[in-house]
């Protein structure tokens, strides 16, 4: 049986220099776009990148793709910005990656990223483990920072067959957790 892989990916920090600006509008701050910066370099260095980057249309997401891909020495995935994922639930996120995957269905791709926003992309990663490491699926329970990052994989034949408790939870990263 083929093997899906989803990462879920919070914005980086955003900045609240500007009160008056719509929170659809915030720009990252500098730690943000710093923690951007690390999770780049981990993807390629992990052999990470994926297919296909399904993002919320805010600001702070756009910037934190931008970010993410800009910097490869080869053309970055395709990248669909929806506000349908903007403060979106998990149900929705999921339904998001299912349409966006059978518009591709011809030639699906085995590797999705969607970069959100809290707590749907929290409530949405603590859904879909079946197996993982007991730590890792605690430490998510506490806190899922900016610019964390879940990688889960499936063993389904189709996007549409991915559903809660039926992933691994194969890694969970944060910013600190890694080195400059």
């Amino acid at each position: 049986m083929p093997r899906l892989a989803l990462s879920l990916l919070r914005h980086a920090k955003s900045s609240w220099d500007d009160s008056t600006l719509p929170d659809h509008e915030r720009p990252l701050n500098p730690r943000g776009i710093k923690a951007a910066t690390r999770i780049s370099r981990y993807l390629l260095e992990e052999g990470l990148l994926p297919d296909l980057v399904l993002s919320s249309d805010s600001v702070r997401t756009r910037a934190t793709a931008a970010l993410l891909f800009t910097p490869l020495d080869r053309p970055p995935p395709a990248i669909v910005y929806t506000n349908d994922l903007y403060l979106a639930d998990p149900d929705e996120i999921l339904a998001v990656v299912r349409r966006e995957a059978a518009l591709l269905d011809r030639a699906p791709p085995r590797h999705i990223m969607v970069i959100a926003h809290n707590p749907g992309i929290q409530h949405l990663a603590l859904s879909l483990p079946g197996s993982g490491r007991r730590a890792d699926i605690e430490r998510l329970a506490l806190k899922y920072p900016t610019a964390a990052l879940t990688h889960f994989t499936f063993e389904a034949k189709s996007w549409r067959d991915i559903a809660p408790g039926c992933a691994v939870l194969e890694r969970v990263i944060t910013p600190r957790s890694l080195k400059d």
